[in-house]
């Protein structure tokens, strides 16, 4: 436990109740009335120590049933945040027992009667078993911790409308940021953020921060010791940012349509984008529906991408690697043509998507394209042991949708001349 975090108040010599000693971050985020609460903390800040508290007051407030504590990995939730549910519930509360093999902690007292599965969010299984009334989320911020893992969890509290406590150090600027961040900025008040530094822990050493500051890389500082969103080195789309993502509107009938497809026995992910042509300058263009399904035929997708382009002026399909010639053979045979990309470079792809980002011509609906934008703010190269950006993508089989933007992204930022011509889509 952090130190000094709670003491145990006696009375004619005996042990009585608990009393905590939260430090001024901790506090904020244990006032906080809003649905959903995230402490974006530094490193070692009191985080997950704090978090075992707020559920113990929320299951106090809220009843029977039962709660969720959400983490990463389960390896990573036994070596934290297990010990520090057992100490408060179990060691100072005396309420609850943690059973390892179900990986769920029985909490009762003479007024309480309640449970708390312990999930991973890399195992999204792990979520949907239980109808939770509230859920701490574990070092949310981290890469694995999915939008998936998210959405599926607001759907396990919705019945309850049960509240939600993460608890994180800043890793990327993911969905957290654009998802989280993004809407208590834009002041939705179901959502409040509490920011503070590692030193709020009275027992972190203020030279330790202090050397942080000097010696590491500005955004690395401001991420990992201060709980502030900054742009990581290795950023691919580094130009990507809130004005990008736009609020849905009606697109005109009369504006053509195109579509990127990233092939996958798994995941086939597509992207549409609208065409916005403004006389005598270069178009704009909006992404504005994204689709990602497996387990089903080329034929399937096809047949699906059709009925939800019904009434678009839908002008081209463009996807695929250049070797990927069998896909697009199985996509026309199911009555949607899908033209190769015509470049096969991954980074002179990625450039002309770049480049339409920097000159603020390529935009994403919000809400209805969520992944997309999860994915530019996390698109990002490998970095070596100084921090220095290397040529290798991060994770790049699992950037579906960015493979689709850039499919079609790659024919549509390249001259105009190149690209003129009626519809290669067959209708139906």
């Amino acid at each position: 436990m952090a130190s000094g975090l709670y003491s145990i108040v006696r009375k004619n010599g005996r042990e009585g109740k608990a009393k905590t000693h939260f430090h001024k971050g901790q506090r904020r985020a244990y006032a906080s009335k809003a649905r959903f609460v995230f402490a974006l903390a530094g490193t070692q800040g009191g985080k997950t120590e704090f978090a075992p508290w707020w559920m113990w007051r929320e299951m106090n407030n809220r009843g029977d049933g039962e709660y969720a504590v959400v983490s990463p990995s389960f390896p990573l939730q036994n070596l934290k945040v297990v010990p520090a549910y057992e100490e408060v519930f179990s060691r100072v509360m005396k309420v609850g027992k943690y059973y390892k093999s179900s990986k769920v902690m029985q909490v009762k007292t003479n007024k309480l009667d309640a449970k708390i599965y312990f999930g991973s969010a890399d195992k999204p299984e792990s979520l949907e078993s239980f109808t939770a009334k509230g859920a701490h989320l574990d070092e949310v911020g981290q890469k694995s911790f999915k939008l998936d893992s998210w959405e599926a969890i607001l759907r396990r509290l919705s019945i309850n409308q049960g509240r939600v406590l993460g608890t994180t150090t800043l890793y990327n600027l993911g969905w957290l940021k654009s998802e989280v961040y993004d809407r208590w900025q834009e002041g939705d008040p179901d959502f409040d953020v509490i920011q503070f530094p590692s030193y709020y822990n009275p027992a972190f050493p203020i030279k330790e921060y202090l050397r942080a500051a000097r010696t590491l890389p500005r955004w690395k500082f401001d991420m990992f010791y201060r709980g502030v969103f900054s742009r990581p080195a290795g950023m691919i789309y580094d130009c990507f940012d809130t004005h990008h993502q736009v609020d849905p509107f009606h697109i005109p009938s009369d504006w053509p349509r195109y579509i990127g497809v990233d092939f996958g026995g798994v995941n086939t992910a597509i992207v549409w984008i609208a065409e916005e042509k403004i006389r005598n300058e270069p178009s704009n263009f909006y992404i504005y529906r994204e689709y990602l399904e497996g387990g089903t035929t080329a034929k399937g997708h096809a047949d699906k991408v059709r009925a939800l382009s019904v009434g678009e002026n839908l002008k081209r399909c463009v996807g695929g690697a250049w070797s990927e010639d069998q896909w697009r053979s199985e996509f026309r045979a199911g009555s949607l043509p899908v033209s190769r990309p015509p470049i096969n470079d991954v980074e002179v792809g990625i450039d002309r998507v770049y480049g339409l980002l920097n000159e603020d011509r390529l935009f994403v609906f919000k809400d209805a394209c969520k992944y997309t934008i999860s994915q530019f703010n996390s698109y990002a190269r490998e970095l070596n042991a100084l921090n220095e950006p290397t040529e290798k993508i991060e994770d790049k089989n699992t950037y579906h949708y960015l493979d689709a933007v850039r499919y079609i992204c790659s024919w549509l930022n390249r001259p105009i001349k190149a690209r003129t011509g009626g519809s290669t889509v067959a209708r139906k």
